[in-house]
């Protein structure tokens, strides 16, 4: 583990909020309608397209972006380190697919009017990535042992069950229901209001918070449970702590944009190959430096086809599928050894 130490701290995080900075005033000015930013800034309120273009349409997008993907890949980092297996992350290990489970149930049961959008599918997608976590975590310890490819395995099986229960649930609802559903298997960052953006963000920022102070534990655990006990570690309230934490911050922006997956695998491991693997620095670079990554990817999916908007979700998976074969193989050559 590389030496951390104040200078380079700030100088890391410096960098980056300066880039997430530019990308976000790079992110608003790019679209597939071009607007005239100068009038935008400064012509007349009346009749202004370009200004409603830019802060009606564009700026709350990109706002909720890096608060999605800042979210993301800071539960991504905390659950890597936490099971020290660089494959966990939230979409692949379940957690996304329990906290959209929960949404959708929400939305057929009925909470589609406004106190159910802001309330009850919010805590329903919470309710559901808890669930999942209690559900893959308890099938993931054996002989009082956490296993971390077993929780992996049963994540992705977790996941396909899921997934199975929420096609189920959209051939069975009606037309208009059913495409609110598939809302949550691709992810979407559709415009959102800038009071819903405050919201996610504050929520978001809370639970990043507490995952950040957790990163001397994770740094310890690193060594293996026993060495992180003896160094004074409660081992089992890290587990938990981390496990909610992440959990409720999953939840929280999937009842908004669906489920955005791989943000949480790919962030995390490139910081940590350019910057090394103590969290004390490689959470909060994680947080910005996911950020980043989801404003770009989400500026590519409204662009790349012109006035025809992709699906955030389809960016991060074609940039994820590539990037897990390529741990996986790794990872693989590291417990079997190379052919």
């Amino acid at each position: 583990m590389s030496h951390l130490t104040p200078r380079r701290f700030v100088l890391v995080n410096v960098m980056l909020l300066a880039l997430l900075a530019a990308t976000l005033l790079g992110a608003s000015a790019i679209g597939s309608v071009h607007i005239d930013v100068g009038r935008a800034l400064f012509g007349p309120a009346a009749d202004n397209v370009d200004r409603v273009i830019l802060f009606d349409t564009r700026v709350p997008r990109v706002l909720l972006a890096a608060v999605v993907g800042a979210a993301l890949a800071t539960a991504g980092a905390a659950l890597q380190g936490l099971l020290r297996n660089p494959l966990a992350e939230p979409h692949l290990i379940g957690v996304s697919g329990g906290a959209a489970l929960g949404a959708v149930a929400a939305i057929v049961l009925g909470g589609r009017g406004v106190y159910g959008a802001t309330a009850v599918v919010p805590l329903a997608a919470a309710a559901g990535a808890l669930v999942s976590v209690a559900i893959i975590y308890r099938l993931a310890v054996v002989d009082g042992r956490l296993q971390p490819y077993v929780l992996l395995l049963a994540g992705v099986v977790y996941n396909a069950f899921a997934g199975a229960l929420i096609m189920f649930a959209n051939s069975v609802a009606d037309v208009y229901a059913a495409q609110g559903l598939l809302f949550w298997l691709m992810g979407s960052l559709a415009t959102q209001s800038y009071g819903l953006v405050a919201v996610i963000g504050l929520y978001a920022g809370g639970g990043a918070a507490w995952l950040l102070g957790q990163a001397r534990a994770l740094n310890l655990l690193a060594l293996g449970e026993e060495g992180a006990l003896h160094l004074g570690v409660d081992v089992h309230r890290a587990r938990r702590s981390v496990f909610v934490a992440a959990a409720l911050l999953v939840g929280a922006v999937v009842s908004v944009t669906g489920m955005i997956g791989f943000v949480g695998l790919i962030v995390p491991h490139v910081m940590r190959l350019l910057l090394g693997a103590d969290h004390r620095l490689l959470m909060p670079a994680s947080l910005l430096a996911g950020a980043i990554f989801l404003v770009w990817a989400d500026t590519a999916a409204r662009t790349v086809l012109g006035v025809v908007e992709l699906p955030v979700g389809v960016i991060t998976a074609l940039c994820g599928g590539p990037f897990f074969v390529y741990l996986l193989k790794r990872e693989g050559r590291k417990v079997f050894g190379s052919p």
